[in-house]
């Protein structure tokens, strides 16, 4: 099952990079919900070479992503996006299903 989530071409590139400076060929991007942030709830990433027995592992240009199954169905129809700008770099996540985030774009209410 290949769920509704995508990734930008500024996402791949990013991650790609991190990943090249870690050479492991085990290590997958994590993507997670998680209650706190100023808007109820919060994006997180990381790497990780474990994968779940709830979790959902994808693929993206070589890229394996891994979604546990409660953050998921936040998740549908979501981008995962890399901006580089005046704010900094950082990772952030486009979703439709959020009724509204915060200023930064790391947390967000349902």
């Amino acid at each position: 099952m290949q769920p509704d989530l995508t990734i930008s071409p500024d996402a791949i590139q990013r991650i790609n990079q991190l990943l090249d400076a870690r050479n492991s060929p085990d290590i997958r991007l994590r993507v997670y919900i998680e209650g706190g942030g100023c808007s109820g709830f919060q994006y997180g990433f990381q790497f990780d070479e474990v994968t779940e027995e709830d979790d959902l592992l994808m693929e993206y240009e070589g890229i394996k992503v891994v979604v546990d199954m409660l953050s998921l169905q936040y998740l549908s129809g979501a981008e995962i996006d890399f901006k580089d700008d005046i704010m900094g770099s950082r990772f952030l996540i486009n979703n439709p299903n959020a009724s509204a985030t915060c200023g930064c774009g790391s947390s967000f209410s349902i």
